[in-house]
């Protein structure tokens, strides 16, 4: 049955007929689902979202051709996996930004900068989006973070060191710094 899926999706692809593949993976906190088009990643869906409305989603903003191809997302498997297991300290993979834009775009950007096991505040990500006085805003930039993880939201904390929120709950924030070495 894969090797039938992925033939599929390749002569899909070959015939230009294939602009976002996904597939759906192991994580220690449930499945994710990921998917790429050409350019590169453009979404990781946490286990605490519905596999089903992002598929929805996917289809509406960026292209109805959608399929699932777990070959084209091999790599992507690959450093979340090391990661998870904590052997993998920077991802390396190319970024699809086209699900975000303006100031949430420059918010996300600054987090994929963010090195493995350090934090910013939210502050920080308002300034280094252009708009120190926009807090709320780099708030809800982490928020609605398609490529979480990867671009490392996680890593944004309140000015006071709290946690503040998470998509994928704060059990799992604090999972991922505690992976990282930030929380004991």
């Amino acid at each position: 049955m894969k090797a039938s899926l992925d033939r599929f999706a390749d002569r899909a692809a070959a015939e230009g007929l294939l602009d976002v593949a996904y597939a759906n993976v192991d994580s220690p906190f449930g499945p994710l689902l990921i998917a790429a088009t050409p350019s590169g990643l453009v979404r990781v869906n946490l286990p605490a979202y519905d596999p089903e409305e992002t598929l929805e989603e996917l289809a509406a903003r960026i292209s109805p051709r959608l399929l699932e191809a777990p070959a084209k997302l091999d790599d992507v498997r690959r450093e979340l996996d090391l990661y998870f297991e904590g052997r993998l300290t920077e991802f390396d993979l190319p970024i699809d930004w086209q699900l975000t834009d303006g100031f949430r775009k420059k918010v996300q950007r600054a987090i994929a900068r963010i090195p493995y096991g350090q934090t910013r505040s939210y502050t920080d990500m308002a300034r280094s989006a252009g708009n120190e006085r926009a807090v709320r805003a780099a708030g809800t930039a982490c928020g609605s973070n398609p490529i979480p993880i990867v671009v490392p939201c996680h890593r944004v904390l309140r000015s006071g060191g709290g946690l503040g929120g998470y998509g994928g709950g704060l059990p799992m924030k604090e999972a991922l710094l505690r992976l990282e070495g930030v929380l004991p």
